[in-house]
């Protein structure tokens, strides 16, 4: 049976036989025959796949040249030196680790970046005022990163310098970086390289003849890596911090390339605008920003303390591509390109000078509220709009969608077809197809985790696509392939097309609502995949669609599809730039093959959902499911069979394994004081999920057999660096001897004092290495109800331990804090369980020749960090 509805004909599904039924596809009396257009159910050649193949990689191409499209050295008159950052990039770097405490922290780059200031002082122009503070903080806060902890530190180091119009000025912009670095690193990246930028940025200002309007304080500071510590000692301490009105973090999650905009605000939405505006060669989006503000990303930075401590708007940018050497000691200063330099100097210089001279800035708390929508555009420039507005076009675009589809609802009805039964059931096949390709997809990444393949596609990342992408677009296609020859048979193909493309803006325009109702401003995202097909298929010619050849078709469908695809191309690039180096220090406990399967699917979703009906209005997808099915299942053999090695020792692009190895001495004291246990050992812990299995066949005494116990002590009786004993369970503990240490931790109660509201409070001193992390247990029916530390209010990390993170500079007293603890039992087998745990990253005691011996087995392909350290616990 056959019907006719604007020019279209219909064949009838086979469900639809029944056509004198009264559900409602007999014609209804009245309505006008139709001249039937010449039919084309022969549907579109074996060329069409092979055109949406190369316009897929056509996409990808531009958008890999847009990514590389750094700039050259010179070829903007910003004022920004490249050559110049590059050697104060240099020079700092070769200070070697600058760990915070240390005499290359504190003294060696202190010095060197205060020599270069005052070089800079001697060539400032009359117009501008210089002064340099430096601060030596000490103080306390608790946060809620790495499932909550609490941080003291003692005698940091900031270095903060002011530049300011001559007459002074009332308001100031910050702009902060960081020097010091994690242990076994030079740090270049991360953040020697945004130093470097800051310190050729004061130059280059400071020397010009154009006054500023308000001041600008460059904090370079000391102690960012002890998790955040230096940027809360200026914001809560320093004298100036009461004239910041706005701020710009300097940050890296990799090496190079072009440094992102992921967070701005809260609100104030004129910070996005100045950056559109000022910035020379943008690249921003606020979709990066409610991911990483989501707190899926395991990292934070000292936007956070400005935002919280200081109540301060401002810009976080940081590099992240190339992610795989991120604190490792392959992350030196000549593998960050003069070009990223030169465009990162731009960007910061451009801005900084911006909200300098800007007025708002003064007012900046009368362009407070509200949000921004923001995404740059193949990093040419800057789109933003108010997020209100935002809304407004969102669910204008979804009230257009719903409109479209009813218009055709009525037409189609008047036609004698059921097309809202249709537009269900297509709903229906759709969403079936979506967790059919993700189940196939999760045993394929369960099978290669359990053959313990994992990683496989760490460095090649084309693995992946290879595997879970060709397994997730043949399940798409064998899906709607059995719809369209069981459950839709005997419907014309054209009609089929019309009706997945409209299944697809339906698809859309749920997400967009829903993330609009959340006040998400990353719903654009979808409103952009609705309004350019849209419009493209409205301004359609009828006889193109229907009747005109299929490339054609083809042609003017898939430009119309352009934009959303470019910009969510450019996306999903970023997704895996910067989550697949992650994945490679997730932990122990979270399977990255499965993980990485979901991004696949979701971005694979989100790119063919406008493919579907090509489906429909193919002759036939056999030799494409087969194609695809068989590329998977190939590669997946091969991966079985270890041909893809996760980690890379290349030299022009290493991708490690990263290990610590903790050669821990533990003493373990009774609730008399007396010694119950002692061991010594060095620890070793995998960071990603692949444990040692690849290490073992280099260090045969490296196995299962020698997998660390989780004592019944604070941590598992181990002295963890970092609160993240919850993402690593599976570590290790090799029998050593003890390591030799020069200068023992001094743990000691100095008081103890029962309070008149049943409390206990005792006091404590400890006198040790710059690092140190104390544990706190309370024992059965007893609550650590106060403390000395962060705001008072105790901070637990995971169901029954407290997380404590102490440093302290060059030079400090003995660090002397209290807790409060309440016992409703009066039990004599003590009340707490309190453990120390010591780090020594720098000095004569931060080696020992076991250790040395042990790292030098590691294969070239790892990177092995090592330090000293001892835990001891004592019951009180």
């Amino acid at each position: 049976m056959e019907s006719t509805v604007d020019g279209l004909t219909i064949r009838r599904p086979r469900y639809n036989v029944s056509a004198e039924s009264a559900s409602g596809y007999r014609r209804e009396a009245g309505v006008r025959e139709e001249k039937k257009p010449r039919q084309r159910d022969a549907g579109f050649g074996a060329a069409v796949p092979v055109l949406l193949l190369l316009y897929v990689l056509s996409v990808r191409g531009l958008v890999h040249i847009s990514l590389r499209q750094l700039v050259t050295p010179g070829g903007h008159s910003t004022g920004f030196n490249a050559s110049t950052a590059r050697e104060y990039l240099q020079q700092i770097t070769s200070i070697d680790s600058r760990t915070a405490g240390s005499p290359e922290n504190e003294i060696i780059a202190v010095n060197y970046l205060l020599g270069k200031i005052k070089d800079i002082e001697e060539k400032i122009n009359s117009v501008h005022r210089i002064t340099v503070d430096v601060q030596r903080p000490t103080g306390t806060f608790s946060i809620d990163f790495l499932g909550g902890f609490t941080s003291y530190y003692d005698n940091i180091t900031n270095i903060a310098v002011k530049l300011e119009p001559e007459h002074r000025a009332e308001h100031a912009v910050l702009a902060n970086c960081h020097f010091d670095t994690v242990a076994n690193t030079p740090g270049a990246s991360d953040d020697a390289v945004s130093c470097a930028v800051m310190l050729e940025i004061l130059g280059s200002l400071s020397s010009s003849s154009k006054p500023l309007k308000h001041a600008i304080i460059f904090l370079f500071n000391g102690a960012e890596e002890n998790i955040l510590q230096g940027s809360h000692g200026f914001i809560t301490q320093h004298p100036w911090a009461k004239m910041v009105r706005a701020f710009i973090n300097l940050e890296a999650a990799g090496v190079g390339g072009k440094e992102l905009v992921f967070q701005t605000g809260p609100e104030n939405p004129w910070l996005v605008q100045a950056y559109a505006s000022a910035a020379v060669h943008p690249f921003a989006s606020v979709v990066a920003q409610e991911v990483f503000q989501s707190g899926i990303i395991p990292s934070d930075t000292d936007f956070r303390i400005y935002r919280d401590f200081g109540n301060i708007p401002g810009i976080d940018l940081a590099f992240i591509e190339n992610g795989y050497i991120y604190h490792t000691k392959y992350d030196t200063w000549d593998r960050i390109l003069t070009e990223s330099i030169q465009r990162a100097g731009d960007n910061i210089l451009g801005v900084l000078h911006y909200l300098a001279t800007s007025s708002q800035l003064a007012e900046s708390s009368q362009f407070r509220h509200g949000n921004m929508v923001f995404f740059d555009v193949c990093g040419l420039f800057v789109l933003s709009y108010p997020a209100r507005l935002g809304t407004i076009i969102n669910y204008i675009t979804a009230a257009v969608t719903l409109f479209y589809i009813s218009k055709k609802m009525i037409k189609y009805k008047q036609g004698g077809t059921n097309y809202v039964r249709d537009l269900v059931y297509g709903l229906i096949i759709t969403l079936v197809s979506w967790v059919s390709a993700l189940v196939t997809v999760l045993i394929i990444a369960v099978l290669v985790s359990l053959a313990g393949k994992a990683l496989s596609w760490y460095t090649h990342f084309y693995v992946s696509i290879f595997l879970y992408g060709s397994a997730a677009v043949a399940k798409f296609i064998l899906v709607h392939s059995l719809a369209k020859t069981y459950f839709f048979a005997g419907a014309s193909s054209q009609y089929l097309g019309d009706l997945f493309f409209d299944i697809s803006l339906i698809t859309w325009c749920i997400p967009l609502v829903l993330l609009t109702q959340s006040g998400l401003c990353s719903a654009y995202f979808f409103a952009a995949w609705i309004i350019f097909p849209l419009l493209t298929k409205l301004l359609l010619q009828p006889d193109i669609i229907h009747q005109g050849s299929p490339y054609k078709f083809t042609a003017v469908y898939l430009l119309g599809l352009f934009p959303p695809y470019l910009h969510t191309m450019y996306h999903v690039w970023a997704v895996f730039e910067m989550f697949t180096p992650i994945l490679g220090r997730s932990g122990t406990e979270i399977p990255p093959d499965i993980v990485l399967g979901f991004l696949i699917i979701a971005c694979t979703i989100i790119l063919i959902t406008y493919f579907i009906s090509f489906i429909y209005l193919l002759k036939s997808t056999k030799k494409i499911i087969v194609t695809l099915a068989v590329l998977s299942v190939l590669t997946l053999l091969l991966v079985c069979s270890g041909m893809f090695f996760p980690y890379s020792s290349s030299n022009d692009s290493p991708k490690p394994k990263r290990i610590f190895l903790q050669h821990t001495t533990r003493t373990f004291h009774s609730l008399t004081g007396e010694v119950v246990k002692r061991d010594s050992g060095i620890w070793i812990n995998g960071f990603d999920y692949t444990g040692i299995s690849y290490v073992t066949p280099h260090i045969p005494e490296l196995n299962e057999t020698v997998r660390a116990p989780c004592d019944d002590a604070p941590l598992c009786g181990f002295p963890w660096y970092f609160p993240v004993h919850h993402l690593i369970r599976k570590n290790w503990y090799l029998p050593a001897p003890p390591a030799p240490i020069n200068e023992h931790t001094d743990f000691k109660l100095v008081s103890r004092e029962e309070m008149s509201w049943g409390a206990t409070r005792l006091f404590f001193e400890v006198k040790g290495p710059s690092h140190m992390t104390v544990y706190v247990r309370p024992n059965t029916n007893t609550v650590l109800s106060s403390w000395s530390l962060g705001d008072g209010i105790p901070v637990a990390s995971g169901e029954t331990d407290y997380f404590i993170f102490y440093s302290h500079g060059l030079y400090a007293p003995a660090w002397k804090f209290w807790i409060e603890l309440k016992n409703s039992a009066k039990e004599s087998k003590g009340i707490v369980t309190v453990a120390v745990g010591s780090h020594y990253f720098f000095g004569d005691s931060r080696n020992s020749p076991d250790l040395e011996t042990l790292e030098l087995k590691f294969p070239d392909w790892s990177f092995p960090s090592s330090w000293v350290c001892t835990y001891d616990l004592y019951e009180y």
